[in-house]
């Protein structure tokens, strides 16, 4: 699988030249392998490679000696016949480090990230992010920087910041596309911004594809190259990888599913069409219908309690929001043909009441041989799963940074 190599702006790759230096090719070729393949025995990662077992030896002692690697043992509980267990090698976790941004609708979350994915530091902070994009670029800017002074880290071990904005972004000029999803953030470079703020480099990414990239890497379809991911929050969208890529679409606009027209007549979404999806089957939307009902405030955290304490109209309720992404879900299904549908988002927490009016609605309305064969399950990640996407987007290029560092 290769993710993270398509963000919607990019910055040149900070490869190296490694056409006319073996040596250096080959340590490219080991430290990708061991981002890809952790706990590798040096005979695993010779066949892999396909270099020698001697040449092997001589690259891994020089990369440990860089602080790039490291040794341990085999501790899956695996039986073995005879002999030792081979000594396992992974990258260093400490060895580098991302910073992941993700700008919902209504808040910013930090996190900063090892090698490995696991976040050190874990923020977040409410946000009025749709209309006030410099007031919100200024508050993920005190976040990031707060955020690196408790994590401690060296500057030079720190590869970039990912960033996950609510919104379809123009993957040519790096603009966010006009519609009113973000009305406030319309022509704004939000990935130059945030450099010119913190100094360091930024990739930016839509939050649905950083959603499905951090289920892809870390969570619930880790090994899976063909998924939907989407995240039924306050805004609803799908992060699409196909072919183990992130697809964005021409002008970085596939996946906005939460603005498809799903009831004539319906209410106004922030679009500016009527009945879209996102305007009738967000928590946000379900919770405002449960509250008119009850003559009572209703919040997303209220809804999923009364979801979970099996009150009768806030499942109804719920269920007919999974019918209705369902409904979509399953045109998407039948024509990307993928082997995943993961859900995130706030919703995801009603659980098998969401998702079993998704599942019923794919199969009901989809192509049968691709519905009958996908799967929908709930993400594995959380509210995490955007923000840890969004520092797997950098961590991708890591490969290349360390092999650069040992190169000097």
């Amino acid at each position: 699988m290769v993710l993270g190599a398509d963000s919607c702006e990019t910055r040149a790759d900070v490869g190296i030249d490694t056409g006319s230096n073996p040596r250096r090719t080959n340590r490219l070729r080991v430290i990708e392998t061991l981002y890809r393949r952790p706990a590798t025995s040096r005979s695993d990662l010779a066949r892999l490679t396909g270099l020698s077992r001697a040449t092997i030896s001589t690259l891994v002692d020089e990369l440990g000696r860089a602080g790039l690697v490291t040794e341990h043992a085999d501790a899956d509980g695996r039986p073995r016949n005879t002999g030792r267990p081979p000594v396992l090698l992974s990258l260093a976790p400490g060895a580098a480090f991302a910073v992941g941004l993700d700008f919902g609708h209504a808040h910013i979350r930090v996190a900063v990230c090892d090698l490995s994915g696991e976040a050190v530091v874990d923020d977040w902070s409410p946000a009025e992010v749709d209309h006030a994009p410099t007031e919100s670029l200024d508050l993920a800017q005190e976040l990031v920087r707060e955020a690196l002074r408790t994590a401690g880290i060296e500057r030079d071990r720190l590869l970039g910041v990912g960033m996950g904005l609510a919104g379809p972004i123009n993957k040519l000029t790096g603009e966010l596309e006009p519609g009113g999803i973000l009305p406030g953030w319309h022509g704004i470079r939000a990935a130059a911004e945030m450099e010119e703020r913190l100094g360091i480099p930024v990739l930016l990414e839509n939050d649905a594809n950083a959603g499905a990239l951090g289920e892809a890497l870390y969570g619930a379809a880790r090994g899976v190259d063909d998924l939907i991911y989407i995240r039924v929050s306050a805004g609803i969208g799908a992060g699409l990888v196909l072919g183990g890529r992130p697809y964005h679409g021409f002008r970085g606009v596939a996946g906005e599913i939460g603005h498809v027209m799903v009831v004539d007549g319906g209410p106004i979404c922030r679009c500016g069409n009527r009945g879209c999806l996102e305007a009738v089957a967000s928590p946000v939307a379900v919770a405002a219908l449960l509250e008119r009902s009850l003559r009572t405030p209703v919040s997303i955290a209220r809804l999923l309690e009364l979801v979970a304490a099996g009150d009768r109209g806030a499942r109804r309720a719920v269920a007919d929001a999974g019918e209705l992404v369902g409904r979509v879900l399953s045109s998407l299904v039948s024509v990307l043909n993928p082997e995943l549908v993961v859900v995130g988002g706030e919703l995801a927490a009603a659980g098998d009441v969401l998702l079993g009016a998704i599942r019923a609605q794919i199969e009901r309305h989809g192509v049968a041989a691709a519905s009958n064969v996908v799967r929908v399950v709930a993400g594995t990640l959380g509210n995490r799963a955007e923000v840890l996407g969004a520092a797997g987007l950098v961590l991708a290029g890591s490969p290349h940074a360390l092999a650069q560092r040992v190169a000097r």
